[in-house]
């Protein structure tokens, strides 16, 4: 695993100040030059939304499945989860787990695509990682997919999972799935999972808040316009957004520990640094990480790069410090 040296920055920390690894210059390269003129005017409708998950499924078979980790599928109402664990471990639920939720903007990815991501966790924490494929646009709202998630939380404490050694973690959409899964679960009276992980999280649905943020012309491959049409088909209703539906205007004091990492330049930064904030304002033990030269979400995107598997490395203590504390989970 790389060294990281982490300096003082503003409210975040800046991880990796020395540069970045000439694999994640080259993703950043092929961010900026392929992907990103693809994403800025691929129109987010529900129309395009499954030709686009199509797309990316697709791609996803071309990379071989990762290594040293065993395989449970579990089929729940309307939709299915993974559980991994590393090969040969076979570590009941009650011992400790991750609830993961993959990224995707609400309506791309799943199971296959970020399996290489929660395999790399299993095999960092040495417990069962719970992947979870929600529902998604346009075939639900977002707060639907919120309901699944908070469904799987339900089927892991049903199956002796003990909520003090649970940990909520995921990339993008899925950092945001953590966060208000956390606070849906504490306000239907359920105990909050012990800690959570957000990767390059949306934590503000609010993207009118966003427009003047610096990153906005710096992010690699994030377009404000995308994301202002998935909160459109997802979480207005009669173009209304209810701002209880983001996670940094939430009871953040019900919530556990939180680490928060993001790219430098990355848009979703902003979400990042209100939610470290808020947290700190309500008490909240957090920590705030910024990756230099770094794409979105690029810990899922190439799980093996060297900084992404410093991230997961710093995920993978972060949980066992939270599973492993005296304290139990926090309750409402």
């Amino acid at each position: 695993m790389a060294t990281v040296r982490v300096l003082e920055s503003g409210p975040g920390v800046v991880a990796n100040p020395d540069g970045s690894s000439l694999t994640s210059r080259m993703l950043l390269f092929a961010c900026r030059g392929v992907v990103a003129p693809f994403v800025r005017h691929y129109p987010v409708t529900p129309l395009t939304m499954p030709l686009a998950r199509m797309l990316v499924d697709g791609l996803s078979t071309l990379r071989p499945g990762p290594s040293g980790v065993e395989r449970e599928q579990v089929r729940l109402n309307g939709f299915r989860m993974e559980i991994l664990r590393p090969a040969g471990a076979r570590k009941a639920l009650r011992d400790g787990a991750v609830m993961y939720m993959h990224g995707g903007g609400f309506f791309l990815c799943g199971l296959d695509t970020h399996r290489p991501v929660a395999a790399a966790l299993a095999r960092r924490t040495g417990l069962a990682v719970v992947n979870v494929e929600y529902r998604q646009l346009p075939g639900t709202s977002i707060a639907d997919s919120v309901q699944d998630c908070l469904t799987a939380y339900r089927w892991l404490l049903r199956h002796g999972a003990d909520p003090a050694k649970i940990v909520f973690a995921g990339d993008s959409a899925g950092g945001y799935l953590s966060f208000a899964t956390a606070l849906r679960a504490v306000a239907a009276g359920l105990p909050s999972p012990a800690g959570l992980v957000g990767l390059s999280p949306l934590l503000d649905l609010d993207c009118a808040a966003k427009r003047d943020y610096v990153n906005v012309h710096r992010d690699p491959y994030i377009p404000l316009s995308g994301l202002e049409q998935v909160v459109e088909y997802g979480a207005k209703v009669q173009g209304r957004l209810d701002p209880a539906l983001s996670p940094v205007n939430g009871a953040l004091a019900s919530l556990p520990p939180a680490l928060l990492v993001v790219g430098e330049d990355e848009l979703l930064r902003y979400d990042c640094e209100l939610m470290a904030e808020r947290l700190t304002a309500a008490g909240v033990p957090n920590s705030l990480e910024l990756w230099r030269g770094q794409v979105h979400a690029f810990m899922s995107i190439l799980p093996n790069m060297p900084e992404s598997r410093s991230v997961l490395g710093r995920v993978a203590r972060f949980v066992r410090a939270r599973i492993e504390a005296e304290s139990p989970a926090r309750t409402a």
